[in-house]
C-alpha cells in the first residue's frame, strides 16, 4: 500500500511547482479565441461594409428559457422504498494480531525542494517555457502590426484584396496556434518524462530508508499533527535520493517525447503497464509430469 500512496504524493508534489510555472500558458489556452491573440479579421472574416452602408447593430443573444425549479421536489419527503432482508455476517475465528506499528513521517514536497534532479528539471524546462512565452509575444506583436497595416491600407484596396490579406493573416494565426500548442505539449511531456524518473526512484528510496529504521507505516507529514524528530525521514530520504539520482534524462528541446517513445531506444510507459499487468496475473500452474 505504501508504494501506491508514495507515487501519488511524489507526482502531485513534483507537478505542483511545474503547474504553477505553466499557469500563464494554461490561462492563455483557456481564454477566448482558442487561447491566443486572434485578430479581428480572423474572428469576423466578412468584408468591411461600404462607406454609405448604414450601421447595423449586432442582434441581441437569444435568452434560453430557465429550467423549471426543483424547489418543490426538494421539499418533499423521501419516498418509502422496499428494504429486502440481507444475510447476517458470521463470526470469524480469531486470527493473528497485526505487527506493532512503527510510524515514520515524510514531506515529499520537502524532498523535492532538496532534490538536485528536480532542480535540474525546473532549470532546463523553465528556460524552455520562458523561450516559448517570448516567441509567443513576438508572434502576437507581428499579428497586431499586420492587422494595423491592413486597416490603414483598406481604403486604397479592393474588396478582393482585403479578403486575400485577411485570409493570409488568418492562416498565419492558425498555423502559429498549432505550432505553439505543439511546443507547449512537448515541454509538458518532457516534464512528465523527467519527473517520472524521480518519482520511481523516490518510491524505492522511501522503502529502503523506512526498512532500515524498522518502520512499517510512513505517513505524509502534512497529515500528522504531532511527531518527534526521530520519526521524520525527509532529510535522510533527500540525501539518499541525491546520492543515487543526482540528475535525470531530459529529452532535447527539439525532440518530441512521443516520437522518442516510438523509436524503441528506451523503455516506455506502455512497457511498464504491461509488466504491471503481467505481475498481477496469477502464475500458471505447471503441468503434471507424465507417469512412467
Amino acid at each position: 500500500m505504501m508504494p501506491y500512496f508514495c507515487r501519488k504524493a511524489v507526482f502531485g508534489a513534483a507537478l505542483l511547482s511545474f503547474s504553477v510555472a505553466l499557469a500563464p500558458m494554461a490561462m492563455a489556452q483557456s481564454s477566448g479565441g482558442g487561447g491566443w491573440f486572434v485578430p479581428k479579421a480572423a474572428q469576423q472574416p466578412a468584408p468591411p461594409p461600404a462607406a454609405h452602408a448604414p450601421h447595423r447593430a449586432a442582434p441581441a443573444p437569444v435568452q434560453l428559457p430557465a429550467p423549471p425549479s426543483d424547489s418543490g421536489e426538494a421539499d418533499q419527503a423521501p419516498p418509502v422504498l422496499p428494504l429486502p432482508p440481507i444475510p447476517s455476517a458470521p463470526d470469524l475465528p480469531k486470527g493473528a494480531a497485526p505487527p506493532t506499528t512503527i510510524i515514520g513521517v515524510i514531506s515529499v514536497s520537502g524532498v523535492m525542494r532538496q532534490s538536485s534532479a528536480a532542480m535540474q528539471v525546473e532549470r532546463v524546462l523553465g528556460s524552455r517555457r520562458d523561450a516559448l512565452a517570448q516567441d509567443l509575444q513576438k508572434e502576437q506583436a507581428g499579428w497586431r502590426d499586420e492587422q494595423q497595416k491592413l486597416q490603414a491600407q483598406a481604403k486604397t484596396m479592393t474588396s478582393d484584396q482585403i479578403q486575400t490579406r485577411e485570409r493570409s493573416l488568418q492562416a498565419r494565426v492558425m498555423k502559429a496556434q498549432r505550432d505553439f500548442r505543439n511546443r507547449n505539449r512537448i515541454i509538458q511531456e518532457a516534464a512528465q518524462v523527467s519527473l517520472g524518473q524521480i518519482e520511481r526512484e523516490l518510491v524505492q528510496v522511501i522503502q529502503k530508508v523506512a526498512a532500515s529504521h524498522g518502520m512499517n507505516l510512513v505517513l505524509h507529514s502534512e497529515q500528522v499533527a504531532l511527531h518527534v524528530d526521530g520519526q521524520d525521514i525527509t532529510n535522510e530520504v533527500a540525501k539518499q535520493l541525491n546520492g543515487i539520482l543526482p540528475g535525470v534524462f531530459i529529452p532535447e528541446a527539439n525532440v518530441d517525447p512521443e516520437e522518442l517513445a516510438k523509436s524503441g531506444k528506451m523503455p516506455t510507459t506502455a512497457d511498464a503497464d504491461q509488466q504491471q499487468a503481467g505481475s498481477s496475473e496469477p502464475a500458471p500452474v505447471p503441468a503434471a509430469a507424465p507417469k512412467k
